[in-house]
């Protein structure tokens, strides 16, 4: 028999940021900017150590939860609730949310000191950590779109932060407008599962599973319904999780405040369309052709989202293409069946991103907001904390055996190698190539940031406009490099420490053990790979004497060496390729032309289609059908007012002639009939 949780410690856990981003909202003013970070800090520390005792009771007593907090509605037997579901996946989640989200609150006193928006960047970064906790928290459908809607919304706020920037309001709309097709996919899918099973509750929907397995096709279309449903789904994940081509978003999304990509962009919003494609593996593997589609789009975007990293010289925007390709990792996983491969990638890789991404601020912090990697070079003597935490979590990304990433990272290409899909060569390739560029681009902005040539000697920083609410400081002289302060540095070392731990301490419950047992559902009969994988390494020991000889660590240690003779050793060799491949290089720096395709070819469809629709429909029908009408009923008007001349005879005469008609039309047939007679 499982331990019970209790209800009322589980509303603590949305309910206490949600609270303190209330307070920090409407009474920003009234708190001041201690207040407002204090309360806001206090509720997501609550949060974090409920989430904490949460994730003790699942692991160790077995503790489960599954039931409806609140009925809101009832319509025709359909209900509506908030629900919460408690397992080893949500309990996950919930740490994973709240501990980066502490640290970034923390971040934030530092970064965000000068800012005149301190108050409600804090509102905002707490309602976020609401919203996703009641995203991973939720039973049902329904909760589960308020929580994607609602992180969507507001990060949509966070990306605009700053929104007299021309920038940030351009790259908050776009991450809006290309969230929406993909809740568009995912709204589709919800509706089918409502269609074809009556409910929109987890577990009545997995119980009748097979009811959409075995509808057959969708409108006679001779596409599976499960295949259809599973795919509209994933959609959704494509837009919240910038797969490809729905990525487009979110290197744009850095031109909000370094805060928040570490929190949206490292372990929350990101990661939701992982966590749901998780939570519905009852669903996905009733489908190979969906879970070949994932894996697909998944390796796509792992390996070409990373040579995009390559020829970043933004140290925000190379953070940020990694995420990407790390995302392709992910969905690679889960199109193989190995979602708790999956789901260790996504905890893993939370925290060494997060930690790099925190460390890309500090950096900027200590060069007075200059975030061009090539003004930089030999940081590492004038800031030896972020040194240090940034080789970390470097050293994690790229897989280095016995750090977090490693662990994972390795699995998932293991995992993939033992999929027998349709795609899953290509899946391969795609990752195991993708080692060798993420270690490359990783070392290349670790190298030119704190090693070689200081590069930021006599080099003015531009002047910045506070009133344009861009990143804060006095650039009227050249500044030397610094360490950041202790609100900033101290988020990092706690950061770093499971960036290189986690990995080994997790990975035996996590994916040979009972932790996700009832989370997650394979079928080891049509989908072998995690069987396989269990079988291939029995715990960390295993794949720790497996590090040294596999084939993702020598590709790592060659992106690494590459890196160093490219930009330490010979950096002419860098200029020299681009010179010979000037043609792929235009390609990556113009990014593949997807903004281009999108914004000359889709979006100007749309608005033609729109013109269209408006002249033709609403000018041309709707407006004709009603000043037609208009018209009409003039030229009536018109012709009655010729009637009324003013004179006493003729209103007689009409009256005459109009008692006439009424008794001839009265006595007619009676007038007709004595004729005939």
């Amino acid at each position: 028999m499982s331990a019970q949780l209790s209800q009322n410690l589980l509303l603590t856990v949305p309910l206490a940021p949600l609270a303190g981003s209330i307070v920090a909202g409407l009474f920003g003013k009234a708190i001041g900017r201690r207040g407002a970070h204090w309360v806001t800090i206090l509720g997501v520390l609550v949060s974090f150590i409920v989430s904490a005792m949460v994730l003790k009771s699942v692991a160790l007593d077995g503790a489960r939860f599954n039931a409806t907090v609140y009925e809101w509605m009832n319509v025709g037997g359909l209900k509506m609730e908030v629900g919460f579901l408690i397992d080893g996946l949500t309990a996950m989640m919930m740490c994973v949310v709240t501990f980066v989200s502490l640290m970034v609150h923390i971040y934030t006193i530092g970064y965000m000191e000068e800012d005149p928006g301190y108050q409600r960047f804090f509102s905002y970064i707490s309602l976020f950590t609401f919203s996703m906790l009641m995203l991973v928290m939720s039973n049902n459908f329904l909760q589960l779109f308020f929580g994607w809607e609602a992180v969507g919304l507001v990060s949509y706020l966070l990306i605009g932060f700053w929104f007299k920037k021309p920038t940030a309001i351009f790259a908050n709309l776009k991450a809006f407008l290309v969230n929406r097709v993909g809740d568009f996919g995912f709204i589709l899918g919800i509706g089918l599962v409502l269609a074809y099973t009556g409910s929109l509750n987890y577990s009545e929907v997995f119980a009748k599973g097979q009811d959409l397995a075995g509808a057959g096709t969708l409108l006679n279309t001779g596409w599976q319904v499960i295949t259809v449903t599973c795919i509209c789904l994933f959609i959704g994940a494509m837009g919240k999780s910038a797969q490809f081509p729905l990525h487009v978003w979110l290197p744009d999304s850095m031109e909000g405040p370094t805060p928040i990509s570490a929190l949206i962009h490292a372990a929350t919003m990101v990661t939701a369309g992982i966590f749901m494609v998780t939570r519905m593996s009852p669903l996905f593997e009733l489908s190979d052709a969906a879970l070949s589609f994932v894996m697909v789009i998944g390796a796509i975007t792992a390996l070409f989202m990373g040579f995009l990293g390559i020829i970043q010289n933004d140290i925000k925007r190379v953070v940020a293409y990694s995420t990407l390709s790390q995302l392709g990792y992910m969905t690679v996983a889960l199109g193989a069946s190995a979602y708790s491969v999956a789901v260790f990638h996504l905890m893993t890789h939370a925290f060494f991103k997060a930690l790099l991404f925190l460390g890309a601020g500090s950096v900027i912090i200590g060069m007075h907001h200059d975030q061009d990697i090539r003004n930089m070079g030999g940081l590492r003597k004038y800031m030896p904390l972020t040194w240090i935490t940034s080789l970390l979590g470097s050293l994690a990304l790229i897989g280095t055996p016995f750090f977090a990433g490693f662990y994972s990272k390795d699995s998932i290409i293991e995992a993939v190698h033992a999929s027998h899909l349709p795609g899953s060569g290509f899946a391969y390739f795609a990752v195991a190539a993708g080692v060798f560029v993420t270690a490359f681009y990783s070392f290349r902005m670790y190298f030119l940031v704190f090693h070689g040539e200081e590069r930021f000697h006599h080099k003015p920083f531009p002047p910045e406009d506070h009133g344009a609410h861009e990143e804060p400081g006095d650039h009227s002289e050249v500044h030397m490099p610094h360490e950041s302060p202790w609100v900033v540095t101290a988020p990092l070392l706690l950061l770093a420490v499971p960036s290189v731990v986690i990995g080994f301490m997790t990975i035996g419950p996590m994916l040979f053990g009972d932790f996700f047992q009832g989370a997650i559902f394979v079928n080891h009969e049509l989908h072998p790979a995690m069987e396989e994988l269990k079988h291939e390494f029995s715990g960390a020991t295993a794949m720790g004497l497996h590090a040294f000889t596999s084939l993702p660590f020598w590709l790592a240690l060659a992106g690494v060496v590459t890196a160093y003779v490219f930009y330490l050793v010979k950096p002419g060799i860098p200029a020299a390729f681009a010179r010979i491949f000037a043609p792929v290089v235009r390609v990556l720096e113009n990014k593949y032309y997807m903004d281009w395709i999108n914004e000359n070819i889709i979006a100007a469809a749309a608005r033609g289609l729109g013109r269209g629709l408006w002249k033709g429909g609403d000018v041309g029908v709707i407006d004709g059908l009603i000043n037609g009408s208009a018209r009409g009923v003039g030229a009536v008007a018109g012709v009655v007012r010729t009637l009324q001349t003013g004179y006493l005879s003729w209103y007689a005469l009409v009256m005459v002639l109009g008692i006439f008609g009424l008794m001839t039309w009265q006595l007619w047939p009676e007038l007709m009939r004595a004729l005939t007679h």
